[in-house]
């Protein structure tokens, strides 16, 4: 395995990676690194969530930043608020030991636009943004791109299932120039593919992790048949021989996983729901909540749940099938991240079972039945 040394990451970047205890480089930062350091290139790398993507494209944008040039050097685009938070603060761990200070700002929604516009007044190199919040700040003129190197797309297939497709598109069309746009994304779908047809070289460079493993090969998948009396009772049974286990559930609408998470609540389950009508301010608390492990349970729609990056979660459950397919690439990613193993339990009714089989087919995996 080749460590970071030989990829070609400076010393002060290493020591703040062993720091944080990252110690051996994954598979995408082994292969995207050495690509993204020495080239000027666009690229494309396909990976699943959680297997370090953000030090892939993070670390060569660092080495490419002029600190002494005060212009915004770099963009990276992801598709909610907490994403670009955690992304925001890893660059700034990364550069715990620069002689020279890198200084890098977030925008989204949620937050005063005012306190982001009077931060951007500062020197910036890199912004890492939301695409609605940008397109506000470009059409207000607050925002100069004419010096971007890079541009990144973080989970460029979330951005486009949360409905960014048009801020997107204006997005790319502002920053046109010599530029080098890198993709980053879980899955392929068609919008995403006419976006790379008419936004990304021909020659971008293209690197697929787990080429038939779209979903990491570190989770195991299941699904129990029941029915539509017996599902709270089934889901009852699943999270018991769990234990203390932490995980998510996914529903499919708002509806459903404010009633779901009442009935939990009610059987003495440690749970909270998250999903879209919540105000920003009970949103950022139940997270709060679940990453520092004082709550075990999250029960989410597919939307609300983007953006969830917290490790050590043992299990995710579908309450219900997702409507699109890489929804159960994005449910499932949220366990066995950073090398751990997780597992994925299916509630499926007996006509659903066929889908199970689709499922399986299409992302070549193996979901066994489970007896409880």
């Amino acid at each position: 395995m080749s460590s970071f040394f030989n990829l070609g990451i400076q010393k002060n970047y290493i020591k703040s990676l062993k720091e944080l205890g990252i110690k051996d480089p994954t598979e995408i930062q082994q292969q995207a690194i050495p690509i993204l350091l020495q080239s000027k290139t666009d690229f494309i790398g396909l990976a699943q969530t959680g297997t370090g993507k953000t030090a892939a494209y993070g670390l060569p944008i660092l080495h490419k930043i002029n600190p002494k040039k005060d212009a915004i050097q770099a963009l990276i685009l992801s598709p909610t608020r907490e994403l670009v938070q955690q992304i925001k603060k890893q660059l700034f761990k990364f550069t715990k030991y620069n002689e020279a200070k890198i200084f890098c700002e977030g925008v989204y929604g949620g937050e005063k636009i005012d306190i982001q516009i009077r931060n951007l007044k500062r020197t910036t190199h890199i912004i890492v943004a939301t695409p609605g919040r940008l397109v506000d700040l470009i059409q207000r003129d607050i925002v100069d791109l004419k010096n971007i190197e890079t541009l990144v797309l973080d989970e460029a297939d979330e951005m486009l299932s949360m409905g960014f497709k048009n801020d997107l598109t204006t997005i790319l069309k502002t920053t046109k120039g010599s530029k080098n746009t890198w993709l980053f994304s879980a899955t392929m779908p068609e919008d995403l593919k006419a976006i790379v047809k008419r936004y990304i070289r021909e020659d971008a460079v293209r690197l697929e992790i787990d080429r038939n493993h779209l979903v990491n090969a570190n989770i195991s998948h299941y699904f129990v048949e029941t029915s539509i009396t017996n599902k709270l009772d089934a889901l009852i049974t699943v999270l018991e021989e769990r234990h203390e286990e932490r995980g998510i559930i996914f529903c499919r609408t708002k509806a459903g996983t404010q009633a779901l998470t009442h009935q939990l609540q009610q059987e003495g389950f440690d749970v909270a729901a998250l999903e879209g009508d919540m105000q920003q301010r009970e949103r950022e608390k139940v997270m709060r909540a679940f990453k520092n492990t004082s709550l075990q349970i999250l029960v989410s729609t597919d939307v609300s749940a983007r953006g969830i990056d917290v490790n050590n979660l043992g299990f995710v459950i579908h309450h219900q099938l997702p409507e699109h397919l890489e929804y159960y690439t994005h449910r499932s990613g949220r366990t066995a991240r950073a090398g751990k193993t997780g597992v994925s339990i299916a509630l499926v009714l007996p006509n659903e079972v066929p889908k199970v089989q689709e499922i399986e087919s299409a992302l070549g995996i193996k979901i066994k039945q489970k007896t409880l």
